[in-house]
């Protein structure tokens, strides 16, 4: 593995038993992702963009190759011991927010710091909620809330444990367009204050754009791997 990886997968393979047998989702994939890289991955329905978030979050079990997250190998890990390493390095951005509906937005980003032990878990909840513009929310379950401040109560979990690694899949597929954009700032904006590094999948390419890196996946490989526009604004 290469100094300084946030992400590197040597070789990897996913396949999936299904009625009609064995499925090939990830076919050979082979990337190194450094700390503090901003990466869009896009691609067609079935590509495997969604399995590739998977795996490197440790939901998923790759059937060949080797994944090193965090400077972790976490092929050997058992279930509870990936559970602990996604609450300590890594946060997740789903498209349908997730969201506890029993608890109050402020209980629900508060729960990765209570599983974590963490003293001050509501006190550092309420802060980030603050931070992503939901200081006058704190007490209201997500039903109340609409789409684009639940996903801003997502975002707000997902950076609450100050993860290394933040792993977003299609975060504004179920927003309009001007709240999906509002969201897609603020998601930035954590990841520039932060030094995070952000891997997401988009349909969409002004999304992708914004990202210094761009994967195109395709048939379960990597077709392209460019530098995005965001890369050349950095250098300039």
């Amino acid at each position: 593995m290469q100094d300084g990886a946030a992400v590197h997968l040597d070789d990897l393979q996913l396949t999936l038993v299904s009625a009609a047998g064995p499925v090939n989702i990830l076919r050979g994939i082979d990337l190194h992702v450094a700390r503090g890289e901003t990466v869009g991955v896009v691609g067609p329905s079935g590509s495997g963009k969604t399995s590739l978030l998977m795996v490197i979050a440790g939901l998923e079990r790759p059937t060949g190759g080797a994944v090193h997250v965090a400077g972790t190998d976490i092929g050997p890990l058992d279930e509870d011991a990936l559970a602990r390493f996604r609450r300590d390095q890594i946060g997740i951005v789903f498209q349908n927010f997730h969201l506890v509906s029993t608890m109050t937005a402020l209980e629900n980003v508060a729960i990765p710091l209570e599983f974590a032990g963490a003293d001050d878990p509501f006190d550092r909840a309420r802060a980030q909620l603050e931070a992503v513009g939901l200081g006058r929310r704190l007490e209201h379950y997500p039903g109340q809330l609409s789409g684009g401040e639940q996903q801003r109560v997502a975002l707000a979990r997902a950076f609450v444990a100050e993860p290394t690694i933040l792993l977003a899949d299609e975060p504004t597929g179920n927003l309009d367009g001007a709240t999906g954009h509002a969201v897609m700032d603020l998601l930035f904006d954590l990841h520039e204050r932060r030094g995070t590094t952000l891997i997401l999948v988009t349909h969409q390419p002004d999304v992708a754009d914004r990202c210094r890196r761009i994967l195109h996946l395709a048939d379960g490989r990597i077709a392209e791997d460019a530098a995005g526009p965001a890369a050349a604004q950095v250098r300039a």
